[in-house]
């Protein structure tokens, strides 16, 4: 699983001009998925992502986690961070998950997220969506669950 994390002040997506997810300050996290993730690899990220100390503490150094300030996360399905650009100019996604088996454990990871006390709002699986958000810092940060084990 492979997930991009922006700290930001404010981000929404829209489906087909209709909000379907917004949060104030947190954390927007584009969430990808590949044919061998398991729940192990949900997990693993749900607990890190949750954990991250990316907000800044009273003496602005970086101690502080989304649920320590009280944050949400707004999750995103983004199978393209699977894209294979490597060869030729149009991207492969032949290393991307079956869509059943993707949104299995996108469901799971935002599940794993409730779980860690986080409040979650969400894209919809598989739509045509559009990500707004104002990042803060910028702060973006990119995980590899396969890099973790």
């Amino acid at each position: 699983m492979r997930a991009v994390i922006q700290r930001v002040t404010k981000a929404k997506v829209s489906v087909e001009g209709n909000t379907v997810g917004q949060i104030d300050a947190g954390l927007l996290v584009l969430l990808g998925v590949t044919h061998s993730d398991t729940q192990q690899d949900a997990k693993y990220l749900a607990e890190k992502i949750c954990n991250l100390r990316i907000f800044e503490d009273e003496n602005n150094k970086l101690n502080l986690s989304v649920l320590d300030i009280g944050g949400k996360i707004l999750s995103v399905s983004q199978f393209t961070l699977y894209g294979d650009c490597r060869k030729g100019r149009r991207p492969s996604f032949t290393e991307a998950a079956d869509p059943k088996l993707a949104e299995n454990l996108y469901e799971q990871f935002n599940s794993y997220l409730e779980q860690l006390g986080v409040q979650v709002e969400k894209g919809v699986f598989q739509a045509y969506m559009q990500v707004e958000l104002v990042n803060d810092g910028p702060v973006t940060m990119l995980l590899d669950s396969k890099k973790a084990f």
